[in-house]
């Protein structure tokens, strides 16, 4: 009985150094922008009426089917299919898809960054 009641008080000990250190560390400096949600690409301060960049979006959109293109392919370079003709055109017919729509965009003028 009396290890029962030794461990017992030796996690009270520690419970309490632990929730003392909490207490102690703790920073109690709120503002309004650490309480705040952190938005990607948006200041949380500023107007919410302020208007989305689209430029912003189709780079994201962009980034988003190279992404998806990526997971497409990797498992066809790792695995090779079984017959390599078929591999082989099937893996250039989804980079053919991808270049050209590269080139649209590039064409479009949708890549240029303007201000």
């Amino acid at each position: 009985m009396k290890i029962f009641y030794t461990s017992i008080t030796l996690m009270m000990m520690i419970f309490i150094v632990f929730l003392l250190t909490t207490m102690i560390s703790k920073k109690s400096k709120m503002s309004r922008e650490k309480n705040s949600p952190f938005e990607c690409g948006f200041s949380a301060m500023s107007s919410a009426r302020k208007p989305f960049s689209t430029h912003f979006f189709l780079i994201a959109i962009l980034f988003l089917v190279f992404d998806i293109e990526i997971s497409i392919m990797l498992p066809m370079f790792s695995i090779k299919m079984s017959n390599l003709t078929e591999w082989f055109i099937s893996s250039s017919t989804i980079i053919f898809i991808l270049i050209m729509g590269l080139m649209h965009e590039w064409k479009n003028g949708m890549l240029e960054w303007s201000k």
